[in-house]
């Protein structure tokens, strides 16, 4: 056996010429992704500090640009078996690249946006770096490979010399890098997308996109509990407590809809509906760390109080986002049985009621207007599993 047949020395290889491909994450990839932790706690903490329409349009912005930097790695990573030594270091490099974006983000309306931008244009030319080496040892691919390192080259480039620039154009710089991204992947017929083996393992992606679905609400209870604790546990009446569970619950919930519905699905073949299932999952994650910032007011209110309007902002409308959300991934992915008990107008109903609650936020005590808002939650859960009841016991019925 050859060096080259060791996994620390075997060279990038696309996925379907290696016999013994599979769907599963790499530990490395695992561990990038977990690296978004701090971008997302990051980013939660920028929105807590400007709960307005316009701290709402920069945190989603923002959020955007790291996860479209995230999603282009999973394009390498579904294409490419890779995990040698220069891999590896390379993947480490981007994982410093990231800590230098999350550092930027509480001045990114200011200094920090030079940061963001250098941290952004690592992140990019390493991606460079990545494809150029499935050039240099997958001659087979050499396509996908070479077109994909030019986009990232002149994106990281572009990035670059951003960093340079006064506001409001170096935001313009970052906005132009995106959409060469987008032309480079979907221009007809010269776009990478159109490349023969460009047949990225969709299963990876899902795995991908559920890890990090995970992670992003698991980071409202990691808010929940900062305040929590920075009150004092000790210190805070027994209502905070319920106030707490109620959260906690809620966080699952969403957890519990995201994998009933669409979550490790596989998306159709028509590039529409992969674009749905893709963008889906973005307009979900946004939305999903809106409502774990509004749970942080829940920590600090009785029950009789209103609930704070500012906090109510972003968790009525996250609510109603990633309803959405979970629907337009729904109309992306192939059937399951559960969709058949999720009927549209319940879908319009949680959306209706999510944005109703805002409107009636500063005249109810918080206990009544957190009611109304789980209602338009749990009932995305309770009416399906009574529908999936009912079911049931006709059928049990007719058999008998």
């Amino acid at each position: 056996m050859s060096l080259n047949d060791h996994v620390l020395w075997r060279k990038p290889v696309h996925h379907l010429d290696k016999e013994d491909s599979n769907n599963h994450v790499a530990w490395i990839e695992l561990f990038y992704d977990l690296i978004h932790v701090v971008c997302v706690f990051m980013l939660g903490d920028f929105l807590s500090h400007h709960l307005s329409m316009e701290g709402i349009l920069i945190f989603s912005g923002l959020f955007f640009l790291i996860w479209n930097s995230w999603a282009h790695t999973i394009y390498y990573t579904s294409l490419y078996i890779s995990n040698d030594i220069v891999h590896r270091v390379i993947m480490a490099a981007q994982m410093c690249s990231i800590m230098i974006i999350a550092a930027s983000i509480p001045s990114i309306t200011g200094k920090g946006a030079m940061f963001f931008a250098l941290g952004y244009a690592a992140n990019h030319f390493l991606l460079a770096l990545m494809f150029y080496r499935a050039v240099k040892h997958d001659q087979t691919s050499v396509s996908i490979a070479s077109r994909a390192t030019k986009a990232y080259l002149i994106t990281a480039i572009i990035l670059m010399l951003s960093a340079f620039l006064p506001a409001p154009y170096i935001y313009y710089a970052w906005a132009v890098s995106v959409l060469v991204l987008q032309i480079s992947y979907q221009m007809p017929k010269y776009g990478i997308m159109s490349m023969p083996r460009f047949l990225p393992r969709k299963e990876h992606f899902s795995e991908r996109f559920a890890l990090l679905t995970l992670i992003v609400i698991g980071e409202g209870f990691f808010k929940m509990v900062v305040t929590l604790g920075e009150k004092g546990v000790y210190k805070v009446p027994p209502e905070v407590f319920i106030n707490a569970i109620s959260g906690g619950f809620g966080l699952f919930g969403l957890c519990w809809l995201y994998f009933d519905l669409v979550g490790n699905a596989e998306p159709k073949e028509s590039q529409r509906s992969i674009e749905r299932w893709w963008f889906g999952h973005l307009f979900l994650m946004i939305s999903a760390i809106m409502i774990g910032v509004a749970l942080k007011a829940m920590m600090k209110i009785s029950f009789l109080e209103p609930y704070p309007n500012k906090y109510a902002l972003v968790g009525c409308i996250g609510l109603a986002v990633y309803i959405a959300a979970l629907w337009l991934i729904q109309s992306g992915i192939k059937h399951r049985k559960a969709h058949d008990y999720y009927p549209a107008g319940l879908r319009i109903f949680g959306i209706t009621l999510a944005l109703f609650t805002y409107t009636m936020v500063d005249y109810l005590p918080a206990i009544i207007g957190n009611l109304i808002w789980s209602i338009a939650l749990f009932s995305q859960i309770i009416i399906p599993l009574m529908n999936y009841r009912k079911e049931y016991a006709s059928t049990n019925t007719a058999n008998t």
